[in-house]
């Protein structure tokens, strides 16, 4: 079993792929024959999520969607102490989710042909972000 900690640079709000952050990040990954990896952010206004990892219009797409359902400056929101896209931001993330797991397989992420891991900003200036990767299996 192996963990590392990843930070992320600050980026901008968005979908952003991190895959090859991830596995740079895990070198221990290439010692494992079958097993799972788990990627972890620890944050509450971004999030993690697999998806479509070669055309950028779906990145676009995913922000145009989540800023329909979960807007900024709804009169409805009680919580909005850090600006009008906090609590926007933390309903994205509830949505998506704060880890995914990935089967690995020869030592490699087993994600699709398609597949990428992508880190969810949504905030405007969300800064750094912390991922725990933990890698399990045997060899």
């Amino acid at each position: 079993m192996f963990q590392y900690t990843l930070t992320l640079p600050p980026r901008r709000r968005g979908f952003h792929l991190i895959t090859y952050e991830v596995e740079r990040a895990a070198p221990g990954l290439g010692e494992i024959g079958k097993g799972l990896c788990q990627v972890f952010i620890q944050h509450t206004s971004a999030s993690l999520t697999i998806n479509e990892n070669a055309d950028p219009t779906v990145r676009r797409d995913f922000e145009t969607y989540f800023n329909k359902i979960a807007p900024e400056n709804d009169t409805d929101y009680v919580h909005a102490d850090e600006g009008p896209d906090d609590m926007p931001a933390h309903l994205k993330a509830a949505l998506l989710g704060s880890s995914v797991l990935v089967p690995v397989s020869k030592g490699a992420l087993n994600l699709g042909t398609w597949q990428g891991i992508y880190l969810c900003e949504h905030r405007n200036h969300g800064g750094s972000r912390h991922l725990v990767i933990t890698c399990w299996g045997e060899g």
